[in-house]
């Protein structure tokens, strides 16, 4: 067996290609345009990260000891951080070469973690609107230890009323096998994280499937019948071409899946790609930068739109937009309440978010304490504008904004709180301002995470995001 890296699973030749891609970024990128450098682009909740701490969990302890508002939906998110390999890409709590004893022993301390929740007072009693099974790599669980697992799920929490099940699949994790038992489970949504069709490209990234198994994967997907099939694709990966990029776009055409994500390649810290760039001392990420991102997503969504397909947010076109619900996303953005479940998992409670402990080891003992306990490591407790804040934000990755609907969810009028962000937005051909509306054009969509860091505010402004 050839040399591996004991922390990501890589073959030692793809540490190589790594190096070598980082070692000639300055070649990547065209001078003088808006090059990616690290950090994180993507704005998944507000206030930032970095505003978090250990200090307020005791306000989520006093939460969870008095019932909840019975109007409020509630969600589960329950992290699997197992993959066969680290892409080079990947800033998520993962990890590879896990043996079966100890992916046991974190599963059933999920468990114990439900069964604490579920005993609680906020939480106890109340039914889920929608499960989200994300990683690392759900389908690196074997079919016995998915249904096991969410037989024991349901035994605390029951299915029964659930709008959605999602769940997220590396491609050669799946085989016929398999499909069943994520389709028997109840899974509605399957994510196949594909990211590239071709194969030089996710070897580059340090992707672990190959194109014949994604092939593979959607087939076995398309036999069991499931509700919706998403495919995930990035713009802007290592050694990408506006022609390789393409072909992947047209290939994601010719399957014909219910929906298609697409994102912008960003470089975080705590990547593989990161440390070779502080390693070498490089400043500037291998990879397209900004403007030629936007543009490939843009000629992408108009061949997608030219398919039949409609795009309904910043990073989604879906055939039909009618029977294509994102419930999961929605109720997230609308400040619903979602329990985590696993290490590192982040979560939402009363207005509260909450984060578990980083570290798998710590995770499992704080759970599996005599008695029951939660695995938080820190919190933020969120005032009324807050919340009016983090809300308008992330649905202005839908495209739009309705004054009323804040108006008489917040009391906060956004043409009024956001007069100036909104009128530099019409002023630059961003957004639309018409008879009270907000909506967001093509071009502002396609950078909306950088447009929005006008938007925080002023306490927040500057901050590093995580």
């Amino acid at each position: 067996m050839a040399d591996r890296n004991r922390i990501t699973n890589q073959p030692a030749d793809s540490e190589a290609a790594l190096r070598a891609q980082v070692a000639n970024a300055e070649g990547v990128v065209v001078p003088g345009n808006e090059k990616t450098e690290v950090g994180n682009y993507f704005v998944a909740n507000y206030p930032p990260f970095s505003f978090w701490q250990a200090e307020q969990v005791a306000e989520v302890e006093r939460l969870l000891k008095a019932p909840a508002d019975p109007e409020l939906p509630l969600g589960l998110y329950h992290h699997v951080p197992f993959c066969r390999r680290r892409c080079h890409f990947c800033y998520f709590r993962v990890y590879t070469e896990k043996s079966a004893e100890e992916i046991k022993a974190y599963l059933d301390a999920t468990i114990r973690e439900l069964a604490f929740y579920a005993a609680q007072p906020y939480v106890k009693g109340r039914k889920l609107d929608c499960v989200y099974f994300g990683g690392g790599t759900p389908s690196y669980l074997s079919p016995s230890q998915l249904i096991d697992l969410t037989d024991r799920m349901k035994d605390l929490m029951p299915w029964d009323s659930t709008r959605e099940v999602a769940f997220e699949c590396e491609p050669g994790t799946l085989n016929a096998k398999k499909v069943e038992a994520i389709k028997k489970i109840g899974v509605t949504r399957l994510s196949l994280g594909i990211e590239s069709f071709d194969d030089e490209i996710l070897e580059l990234n340090g992707r672990a499937h190959k194109g014949a198994e994604v092939d593979r994967a959607y087939t076995a997907a398309r036999a069991a019948g499931f509700d919706q099939i998403n495919i995930d694709l990035i713009a802007g990966m290592m050694g990408e071409t506006e022609e390789n990029w393409f072909r992947s776009v047209d290939r994601a055409i010719e399957l014909d899946s219910e929906m298609v994500t697409i994102y912008q390649m960003e470089i975080p810290y705590n990547t593989g790609i990161y440390r070779e760039m502080k390693s070498a001392g490089k400043t500037v990420a291998p990879v397209a930068d900004w403007a030629t991102k936007r543009h490939w997503v843009d000629k992408a969504y108009e061949r997608f739109e030219a398919a039949g397909y409609t795009v309904t947010s910043a990073y989604t076109v879906v055939k039909n937009p009618a029977q294509s619900k994102f419930v999961y996303r929605d109720n997230l953005f609308g400040g619903a309440d979602l329990l985590p479940l696993g290490v590192a998992s982040f979560g939402h409670l009363g207005g509260i978010h909450i984060q578990n402990e980083n570290n798998m080891p710590d995770y499992i003992d704080q759970v599996t304490r005599e008695g029951g306990h939660h695995s938080l490591s820190r919190a933020y407790v969120t005032d009324p504008e807050e919340r009016f804040v983090r809300e308008f934000l992330l649905r202005m990755k839908l495209g739009e904004g309705d004054p009323v609907y804040y108006r008489k969810k917040y009391g906060i009028d956004p043409l009024q709180f956001y007069g100036k962000q909104l009128s530099d937005l019409q002023r630059d051909g961003y957004a639309v301002l018409d008879g009270g509306e907000i909506t967001i054009t093509r071009n502002g969509l396609l950078q909306i995470d950088r447009l929005l860091h006008a938007f925080f505010l002023e306490r927040h402004q500057g901050a590093r995001y995580v």
